[in-house]
């Protein structure tokens, strides 16, 4: 061997000793880092991975499915993009904005990032600390109602992506694809499960 390859294989050898551990750590960060499997259409990525794990958290797979499994996330992005005017969007944007920043001032990192029981902590308080929707009668909200924080436009959107999905509708909820007769007046306990419409 000559002395040009050996100079050649000891610089090759102490550059992979040297490159090897930061290899390893940018692997080890790609792999916790929060990612989603789709590319949203309105979100950009990191408001993307707050709304999946928003969702995520409030209607986790149990023995059911979960909001990611009727892709809720990707159902809701795709509302924002064509169904909200551009002002709404600006809205929708600015406010994921500041949740996750109120997080990070809270607990250190944005809602995706941080524990279960943080992140656990955070809907309890957004919850007690932001007004409810009013009760309905046929789609007409009862009473004046108070103004509505985006938590609770998130929320309620999310529930409604959830309960509409044709997955629930079908298989969790009771379904019946061709109504018979109309019984208005029978004991709750012959219901039986929530109906699907």
């Amino acid at each position: 061997m000559n002395r040009r390859n050996a100079l050649r294989r000891t610089a090759l050898l102490a550059g992979s000793a040297v490159a090897t551990p930061t290899l390893l750590s940018l692997l080890q960060s790609c792999k916790e880092q929060k990612r989603v499997d789709w590319i949203p259409q309105f979100l950009n990525q990191e408001q993307a991975v707050f709304l999946a794990s928003f969702v995520d958290t409030i209607l986790p797979r149990t023995e059911t499915p979960g909001a990611l499994d009727v892709k809720v996330d990707i159902f809701m992005d795709l509302m924002y993009a064509k169904a909200y005017d551009q002002a709404a969007q600006e809205y929708v944007k600015t406010e994921i904005d500041k949740f996750n920043a109120a997080c990070k001032d809270e607990y250190g990192s944005v809602f995706a990032d941080l524990s279960e029981e943080d992140k656990t902590a955070v809907l309890k308080k957004a919850e007690a600390e932001t007004a409810k929707f009013n009760p309905g009668v046929w789609g007409t909200a009862v009473g004046e109602q108070k103004p509505v924080a985006f938590y609770r436009q998130l929320k309620s959107m999310a529930l409604w992506a959830y309960f509409s999905s044709e997955e629930v509708g079908k298989n969790i909820l009771s379904y019946d694809p061709i109504p018979g007769e109309y019984l208005g007046c029978i004991p709750l306990s012959d219901v039986g499960n929530t109906w699907s419409l």
